[in-house]
């Protein structure tokens, strides 16, 4: 194996990319670049116009056309996901030449995406490597806390020392997904509710792929966590060649280190577990500081140290050799003409705009006058209005989609028609999403909130962002498009996980409670400890009927301090402080739970 770091491929590549491909994950250049800064690449232009080298070879038709989709694009726009006319917003995202695409197949499309041969791993990352199965072994045993941060920071570093040893250095959007990941970590440790640490867990695995694979355009985005999964089988390889390397012969310098650290574990437990049983303080402080490493335990320990060290080596040789996502080729469409084009989405608008039309009569006529014209109750007016509002914004995103893929793209005035007719139609796409974020609040008026209502309304508002970031791009270009709406949507789950929806679920309906008299105890219990706060304001009998599933959950899964998150040691303070009532029976609670139930409970329980 090379002591060299591995390159990248070199400019005037059959690809014609530019140097920034060369390094998808943006953790830094591969040893040699020449420094060009990738947002601005020179050389793109003149090297599609000839061809590539490879292409200059004959390296067949699918680089030449690819080659040739590249021609009429000008220095600076921004290609997207392989010079198709999302890239480029409203405005032109590809050659004339487009029109009569006859590209390669799916297959070349993935033709040069293949990672390089990594650099020899590093003592540090092995080390790294080391410490994340340690700590997965002593502290994931019990849950998912704080503790899973502490191990990821160890996988951080290796991954940072990976990328260096292969001749990478970081770049600012590199930082902005490393931070986002690690961030994304902390609703765990804030949260009791498993489904935002659910949520939060699933994005930080998806940031963090992209700091290690980077990706600017579509499919580096969308394929770059696919890398990180094929790693899981590569990268223990590569972890254990560095290791036999250390460990034989005379280079060997860690073998001493590691027979060191197993006698000094040995002396630890043994001398540990004596001191312990001489005196009792000294056994419970050991007991509340140390994770438990108990005989019982030591298959599932065994699991989790496997699981720590290999996942660590995947993310490392994947930082070090990561698969060239960005250069996936996808061909642009088949431009249409300007009648073709624009008639179906003008008619669109329009009904876009009547309908709008009729909302803002209805705000201003009040929404009694409609339901008593309609014969609809208020709730099945909100609840049928803000499900079919939703899935008019996904699917207005869609049609955007596709008309920027097949617009016409001319010249000048064809770029003006693309941005005249996609930014009305995104503009009153956010009229829409204004209406159905009114009908699910109208909804919320009358049935209170809950964990669907609460997710629905957050991805109705992320996809109104959506919209505004496509209504930039088409003035601004898009060269920062796909990056910039999946950071938004990251920052989305990392906001919701951490204002706790749980606990607003909980505020809202308290808040309803004191305003309407109506309550449903039967949801309130469902919730987790971060409620207690919220539901803890409730007069007797009613608090301590809506606080005992959460408080019998909290007596019998009392964890060690690495695996309890801020809520529950918050519920748990709360409920030390003020106990529940004894007065609270299953006969009381029963009845409450009938007397304070909404009117129309069961019209509305199945859209929970």
């Amino acid at each position: 194996m090379s002591d060299k770091p591995s390159e990248a491929e070199p400019r005037g590549s059959e690809t014609g990319e530019p140097e920034e491909v060369g390094e998808p994950s943006e953790a830094g250049e591969p040893a040699g670049s020449s420094g060009v800064d990738a947002e601005e690449p020179k050389d793109a232009v003149p090297a599609a116009r000839s061809g590539g080298g490879a292409a200059g070879a004959g390296a067949g038709t699918g680089t030449g056309a690819r080659a040739v989709a590249r021609s009429g694009e000008t220095e600076g726009e921004g290609k997207g996901s392989g010079g198709g006319p999302v890239a480029d917003g409203f405005g032109d995202g590809g050659s004339s030449e487009g029109e009569g695409w006859d590209g390669p197949a799916v297959e070349s499309w993935f033709a040069d995406i293949q990672a390089g041969t990594p650099a020899p791993v590093r003592t540090a990352t092995l080390w790294a490597a080391l410490a994340t199965g340690l700590l997965s072994m002593l502290l994931l045993g019990e849950g998912l806390a704080l503790n899973l941060l502490l191990v990821a920071i160890p996988v951080t570093l290796g991954a940072y020392f990976a990328a260096g040893s292969a001749g990478r250095r970081p770049r600012p959007w590199t930082l902005v997904w490393g931070v986002g990941g690690l961030a994304l970590l902390i609703v765990p440790a804030l949260r009791d509710a498993d489904w935002p640490s659910f949520l939060a867990v699933v994005a930080a695995l998806a940031v963090g792929s992209l700091a290690l694979h980077g990706g600017r355009t579509w499919p580096g985005m969308l394929f770059g966590p696919i890398g990180l999964y094929t790693s899981l089988v590569t990268g223990p390889g590569w972890g254990w060649r560095g290791l036999r390397e250390r460990t034989g012969g005379a280079r060997g310098n860690v073998g001493p280190v590691l027979r060191a650290i197993v006698v000094a574990a040995v002396l630890l437990v043994v001398f540990g577990a004596l001191f312990a049983g001489a005196d009792a303080a000294f056994a419970d402080l050991l007991e509340s500081l140390v994770p438990d490493a108990s005989v019982s335990g030591g298959p599932w320990h065994g699991v989790l140290f496997v699981i720590g060290v290999v996942g660590a080596l995947a993310a490392a040789y994947t930082a070090a050799a990561p698969v060239q996502w960005d250069r996936v080729e996808v061909p642009p469409g088949r431009a249409r003409g300007r009648v073709e084009w624009a008639l179906p989405l003008v008619v669109l608008a329009a009904l876009f705009a009547v309908f709008n039309a009729v909302q803002l009569v209805v705000l201003l006529g009040g929404y009694d006058a409609v339901l008593e014209k309609t014969g609809q109750t208020y709730s099945a007016y909100a609840r049928q209005g803000f499900w079919q509002l939703l899935l008019v914004t996904l699917l207005t995103l869609l049609v955007i989609v596709f008309a920027l893929r097949w617009a016409p793209r001319d010249g000048s005035r064809d770029r003006t028609l693309v941005r005249a007719v996609l930014g009305t139609l995104c503009a009153l796409a956010l009229v829409v999403v204004a209406s159905a974020v009114r009908r699910m609040d109208m909804y919320v008026e009358a049935y209170g909130l809950t964990r669907l209502r609460i997710s629905v309304v957050t991805v109705e508002l992320w996809l109104g962002l959506v919209i505004v970031l496509i209504m930039a791009a088409g003035v601004l270009g898009a060269r920062w498009l796909p990056r910039v709406v999946l950071a938004s949507a990251a920052a989305t789950v990392l906001v919701f996980g951490i204002v706790s929806p749980d606990g607003l679920i909980a505020e809202r309906n308290v808040q309803r409670y004191e305003e309407t008299g109506t309550f449903d105890l039967d949801y309130a219990r469902g919730l987790s400890a971060d409620a207690v706060p919220a539901l803890d304001t409730l007069d007797e009998p009613l608090r301590s009927c809506a606080l005992k599933h959460v408080a019998e959950d909290l007596e019998g899964s009392a964890g060690p301090w690495y695996a309890t998150s801020w809520g529950e040691a918050r519920a748990r303070n709360i409920l030390d402080e003020r106990k529940l009532s004894p007065e609270a029976d299953w006969r009381v609670c029963g009845r409450l739970e009938q007397d304070l139930a909404p009117l129309s409970r069961g019209d509305e329980s199945a859209y929970r």
